[in-house]
């Protein structure tokens, strides 16, 4: 019996006592809270439903609590159930429900932890999204592993998730981008407000070689020529670091197609012909202080030409035609003002503004042996994606940017996540699924096919401990969905990979036989026992796109 089991069964015990009373039963909640007590000596699970809606329904909650015990004392699976304080439940499981939680994983495999919370909502989830001016850069870095980490978790809860990264081949940024290119091909200095970095020079030295005689062109010839090949050959750049570092995306989508389609020009015309847009000072404005903007924003300039807001107006409703229930937005940290401009524009086309969702994320520094660390000398200004990976592998650089939540700034220390110990959180985790192979490696010597495990015989406080954390993940996984959170995965991995850990540095709770001995029930149970927990970690790792390793 699973912690959403039990929910399941409170809720309907619950509603069924106080029918019986001639209570009230449609204040209970639809989603029951089911805890783990601190203090395991209170119980497996702990409830306050009977605090939570006693008053409402008509009842003193101790005495409501009480009747909910009787009842459930009586329930298969429920060995015993005890009110506590002013109306709180602790209930223990009896073994054999316990055990059923092992038999659920070995059963689902691969599939445990999923959901069915989002089946039928189609997603467009949008990061990195960077312009292909320089190499992808820490904080696009840190969106290229959450965001690719929330679509699995998201995809596990049922939804329909399309990956897309919007970029920009024109504009200022992409004219400096160019600039710097011509400059570094003619042997002038870098422009002012332009890009340095060794990989400006590799990527000109590509552009020479195909095109010999571009630097004696024309000035406009030259510069279209150095744009043009240059943002391909950077953006090919992207996606091979995107690529290599597990994370790929279903749709490219390329901005200047909103003004080459017209799709800007008739996305403004509809609001203005529906009053959604306003005139002031000879310029066109949307209302998006209504909606948490820090003032409202000028979509069209008083000079007739679009703001930059045009093409993130036309943008939402490509991707509302296409079909998508919700547009999920993952930016950085500056660009808090989109939240209320993007709400905006979804009511401007008379959608409900929770379509859209904003994810703000935060600042990511470097620190070695206590200092931080300065530029990248490839890409400039900056430390980037290759460097982070160059430094501590691709699975440390994805779990070390997942495990904090994105409205904290974090520091990445690469002393610690290149060492192999236990303070090294991705190593934590991936010994623990290490160790159960190794047992799993060294069972394959032993008869265990011809022994019945008997699960019930899990009676040991680590081998309960381990059962019901196994038995959480499926809620951390529908808590990381729903609350667009893919840092709980990290945190839950770790609890199981400690609670595991425990539970094998435990000798007298022995999965294989001594010697000659040959295999027990218990022997077996715990073979069980490992195997799950084994499942368990591989399915949580997979979610944040880190590797699972049989040995270490």
């Amino acid at each position: 019996m699973t912690p959403a089991d039990l929910a399941d069964l409170l809720r309907a015990t619950a509603a069924k006592v106080l029918v019986e009373r001639g209570l009230d039963a449609s204040v209970l909640p639809d989603q029951v809270n089911v805890e783990r007590p601190r203090n395991p000596e209170h119980g497996d699970y702990a409830t306050n439903v009977a605090l939570q809606v006693g008053k409402r329904a008509g009842a003193n909650s101790r005495e409501l609590a009480g009747w909910l015990a009787d009842a459930l004392s009586a329930a298969e699976g429920i060995d015993t159930a005890e009110v506590a304080g002013p109306g709180f439940l602790n209930i223990r499981l009896a073994k054999a429900a316990q055990g059923a939680i092992l038999e659920q994983v070995v059963a689902a495999g691969a599939r445990f932890g999923s959901g069915d919370a989002l089946d039928g909502t189609r997603i467009n989830l949008e990061f990195v999204s960077a312009n292909p001016t320089g190499p992808v850069h820490l904080g696009g870095t840190r969106w290229a592993a959450v965001g690719d980490a929330l679509g699995r978790i998201l995809a596990a809860q049922g939804a329909e998730v399309v990956r897309e990264y919007y970029f920009n081949d024109q504009g200022a940024q992409i004219d400096r981008f160019a600039r710097s290119l011509v400059a570094a091909a003619i042997g002038e200095p870098t422009p002012a407000d332009g890009y340095a970095g060794d990989y400006i020079g590799e990527i000109t030295g590509k552009i020479v070689a195909a095109h010999p005689e571009a630097p004696a062109l024309p000035e406009d010839q030259r510069l279209e020529l150095f744009r043009a090949e240059g943002v391909e050959l950077m953006f090919a750049e992207i996606r091979k670091s995107l690529h290599e570092f597990g994370t790929d995306f279903d749709v490219y989508f390329n901005e200047s197609s909103l003004f080459e389609s017209g799709a800007v020009e008739q996305a403004v015309t509809k609001l203005k012909d529906s009053g959604d847009l306003y005139e002031k000072d000879g310029a066109w404005w949307i209302a998006s202080s209504e909606y948490g903007d820090d003032q409202d924003r000028v979509v069209i300039k008083s000079d007739g030409n679009a703001a930059y807001i045009a093409g993130d107006i036309a943008y939402f409703q490509n991707k509302r035609s296409r079909g998508f229930d919700l547009c999920i937005y993952m930016l950085g940290a500056d660009h808090h003002g989109y939240i209320g401009r993007l709400k905006a524009a979804a009511a401007a086309f008379g959608d409900d503004p929770a379509t859209v969702e904003v994810l703000i994320g935060q600042m990511v520094n470097l620190v070695k042996d206590g200092a931080a660390v300065k530029m990248s000398k490839r890409a400039g200004t900056v430390v980037t994606l290759d460097d982070l990976v160059e430094s501590i592998g691709v699975d440390a650089s994805r779990y070390s940017l997942v495990r904090s939540s994105v409205n904290s700034s974090i520091d990445i220390d690469l002393n610690l996540w290149t060492s192999q110990s236990n303070e090294n959180p991705v190593y934590y985790v991936q010994y623990a699924h290490a160790r159960t192979a190794s047992i799993g490696r060294n069972a394959a010597e032993f008869e265990y096919d011809s022994v019945t495990p008997d699960l019930a015989l899990l009676t040991a406080d680590e081998e309960g401990e381990l059962i019901r954390t196994i038995g959480e993940y499926p809620r951390a996984v529908a808590s990381a969905a729903s609350l667009r959170e893919p840092h709980r995965i990290a945190r839950y991995l770790e609890e199981l990979a400690g609670t595991y850990h425990r539970f094998q540095t435990n000798k007298n709770l022995r999965v294989l036989p001594l010697g000659d001995e040959p295999v027990s029930p218990t022997n077996a149970a715990r073979l069980v026992l490992v195997n799950a927990t084994r499942q368990v970690l591989a399915n949580g790792l997979a979610l944040l796109g880190v590797s699972a390793p049989e040995r270490m």
